[in-house]
């Protein structure tokens, strides 16, 4: 359902880089460049008032397009923060194959005309504050498996101490990260909730629900069929006339998958309810990744009622239906 008629205000897609915000606002076929300053993006603001600009969209770009959402938003302007692979492949629909800022501008605001996704909700400074740190420390948890896999008894020595060495400020800054996300979960009442009814499941443990907390906010707020698709965990339909492909999960957000996955394997070896399931599954003949999936799909929505209904983990908990 669309928040407003798509034909009656100007839509501004903008291109964000390191430096500069490349702009097209669609119905006065305007084409503005300024740079991606806290003085020009106020400008920007000003100047989208002033021709009763409702919807702006941006593409996701790690870090840039965080200051232009945020001032966007804090200013009463709808801004939708859109996947820079919807985007492309809604560019390919339309005939664009070439790619520039200019025509990622053009692309985002037709994207934001046709579409309409849903806009972003101002968020507190300590969710993005907490975001960074779990990202920190997803990649030094990456850092530690590759220069895990890369040390073995045959290094020179040299090499050998200089692995150790770096294995061990890995460690340390592993932690550190642990105890300051710690610290600013516990500060929340809310993430503190939603945390400890995580960590309440057999198997789980207060960092991965702290990861889970911070890759799905959404958690506990939607049906369990949308908390599935917008993890990648729904099975999708493959059918076209008399053919009837097999249903598979794509799509969705890669972090909270990783998080899950650990998560449902654990909770298969530790959790007495899930290991039952998993095994039945394994008898009717489902192959291992298929039957993880099912009990990683299982998990999220159970996990979502719970934190929903705010109850934490008991045996007599009903395992929710994917």
């Amino acid at each position: 359902m669309t928040q407003h008629d798509p034909t009656s205000f100007p839509v501004v897609g903008i291109d964000v880089s390191k430096k500069s915000l490349d702009i097209f606002i669609d119905q006065l076929n305007q084409r503005v460049t300024l740079d991606n300053t806290d003085q020009a993006i106020s400008t920007l603001v000003q100047r989208l008032k002033s021709v009763q600009v409702r919807l702006v969209i941006i593409e996701a770009t790690g870090r840039y397009h965080r200051r232009v959402a945020a001032t966007l938003l804090a200013a009463g302007i709808l801004t939708s923060v859109v996947n820079p692979q919807r985007a492309r492949e809604f560019a390919k629909a339309m005939g664009k194959l070439e790619k520039s800022d200019r025509i990622d501008a053009m692309v985002l605001a037709a994207f934001g005309r046709q579409i309409q996704p849903r806009a972003e909700q101002i968020q507190p400074q300590n969710r993005t504050i907490l975001a960074d740190l779990v990202s920190r420390r997803r990649s030094l948890v990456q850092l530690r498996v590759a220069e895990k896999n890369r040390s073995h008894d045959d290094l020179p020595q040299l090499a050998a101490e200089q692995s150790k060495t770096l294995l061990r400020l890995i460690e340390q800054q592993i932690e550190d990260l642990d105890r300051e996300i710690a610290k600013l979960i516990d500060a929340d009442d809310d993430w503190h909730n939603k945390s400890q009814i995580i960590d309440s499941v057999p198997g789980i443990g207060p960092e991965s629900a702290n990861q889970l907390i911070i890759d799905l906010p959404e958690l506990g707020q939607l049906n369990r069929q949308q908390i599935a698709k917008l993890a990648g965990l729904a099975p999708l339909a493959r059918d076209s006339g008399l053919f009837k492909g097999q249903r598979c999960i794509r799509g969705g957000r890669h972090d909270v998958r990783v998080t899950l996955y650990m998560l449902a394997h654990n909770a298969v070896l530790w959790c007495p309810r899930f290991k039952r399931f998993f095994d039945q599954l394994i008898a009717r003949g489902k192959r291992y990744k298929v039957a993880m999936t099912a009990c990683m799909r299982k998990l999220l929505v159970t996990l979502n009622q719970m934190v929903k209904t705010k109850t934490s983990w008991n045996q007599q908990l009903t395992l929710e239906t994917a």
